[in-house]
């Protein structure tokens, strides 16, 4: 995996990835797009949703409306990094599927995504589950 960012102009960046035609625009102040911390964390719900979404279909399981958010709280002191990570899962399934849907939860955070492996080197990471009526 390799990337190539590049500065445009004050606190705004370029980034793309090798083999992709498309970019990211990183921007400190988030006018112009997301900052560096925020795409870490979109990094983690990327990574966790698609391992959720894979081990919901091979256990046959209904769904719809499948959404996760992030939030984080950063150190006081620099470099400023998360200290606590918790991530909300929002499903539309049958209420009898939610044993389901929670270990595929953990087991994406536990077993099979890489950024969440990384990101608790240095943070707590924890889960909520939503069940949508």
């Amino acid at each position: 995996m390799k990337t190539s960012t590049k500065w445009k102009h004050d606190g705004v960046f370029e980034s793309h990835q090798e083999g992709s035609d498309k970019s990211i625009t990183i921007d400190t102040d988030r006018k112009q797009g997301p900052g560096p911390k925020s795409l870490l964390l979109s990094g983690l719900a990327g990574c966790s949703g698609i391992d959720v979404i894979d081990i919901l279909k091979k256990q046959r399981v209904e769904f719809s409306d499948f959404s996760i958010d992030v939030e984080s709280e950063t150190t006081t002191d620099h470099p400023k990094v998360f200290r606590d990570i918790s991530v909300t899962y929002s499903i539309r399934t049958d209420p009898a599927n939610e044993k389901k849907v929670k270990k595929a939860i953990e087991l994406s955070l536990d077993k099979y995504c890489g950024v969440s492996a990384m990101l608790k080197k240095n943070s707590g990471i924890h889960y909520k589950l939503q069940l949508i009526k």
